[in-house]
């Protein structure tokens, strides 16, 4: 009999039909199932009844995290793990993981207020980067290069977000324009790119449509990439590393990666890779 895994996601995009369409190769039944109607809570939550796991794949950073806790709480097994998922959602989080295992990732000051904003500028001086700590696809990461700007881009985070999008990190900007994405299923690199900023952003991000190549196997991303996967546990993530004199530092980890553009600049088969891995996770 087929195992069945829930999608769980606030829309099916590319990846998450190619996911399905790889399913029956690997003897497994995907379904969608909207993460904006599940009403967990009873632990016989009726939306997510018969299925064997649950791949969470919500774009939102705050969905995925509350989803998975709720999954495990009820006893289906989620990939990402539940504590996995809220240390990629949660910045601040992710770095002290990561600190904790040994693992290089880059330096950076919270900040919860304007005096915060102030000691971090004086410890990090612009450029700087600044960043909400939850929050993905390059929205609302602000480089500063002057000590000019810097007050007047923060009364947009004073005035327009709400407590719980003001909590930001302040981060040395690393003018290198690009970055390096490691696409991990299970514990394995499957596909490795950079990307390069495009046009008039500054931002390397794959979300925005950068440019991309393949990268040759490099033992020391590898090594960096194990102990994030040490850390964090089995599991899916595009792991974000920033070049730096002496190597590379994580700047991100995301639960629920895009892989379109690596796929097409490394060839690699993704939905594959990850239909296996799901195969392998339940039997």
């Amino acid at each position: 009999m087929s195992a069945t895994v829930a999608i769980v996601a606030d829309r099916i995009g590319w990846e998450e039909r190619r996911l399905i369409e790889a399913a029956p190769e690997a003897g497994l039944v995907v379904d969608w199932v909207n993460d904006e109607s599940l009403c967990l809570g009873h632990q016989d939550a009726p939306s997510l009844t018969g299925y064997d796991a649950v791949l969470v794949r919500s774009r939102s950073y705050t969905r995925g995290g509350l989803i998975a806790t709720l999954a495990e709480a009820s006893g289906i097994r989620t990939i990402n793990t539940a504590s996995a998922i809220r240390a990629c959602e949660n910045k601040l989080e992710l770095r002290a993981v990561l600190h904790r295992a040994g693992v290089p990732a880059g330096d950076f000051r919270l900040v919860l207020s304007r005096r915060d904003f102030e000691q971090a500028l004086k410890d990090v001086p612009p450029p700087v980067v600044l960043k909400p700590v939850f929050g993905g696809m390059g929205k609302r990461v602000t480089l500063i290069r002057d000590t000019d700007t810097a007050q007047s881009v923060y009364d947009y985070v004073e005035d327009l977000g709400h407590g719980f999008e003001q909590a930001s990190l302040v981060e040395p900007y690393l003018d290198g324009g690009t970055s390096v994405r490691c696409l991990v299923v299970g514990r394995e690199p499957v596909a490795t790119a950079e990307f390069a900023s495009a046009g008039g952003d500054w931002r390397s991000n794959a979300a925005l449509g950068n440019r991309s190549r393949a990268l040759d196997h490099d033992p020391a991303i590898t090594k960096i990439v194990d102990g994030v996967v040490d850390a964090l546990g089995p599991g899916i993530y595009g792991i974000d590393l920033f070049q730096v004199p002496g190597g590379h530092v994580v700047n991100e980890v995301n639960h629920a990666p895009a892989f379109k553009a690596i796929a097409a600049a490394t060839g690699a088969d993704i939905p594959r890779a990850v239909a296996r891995h799901l195969q392998e996770t339940l039997t």
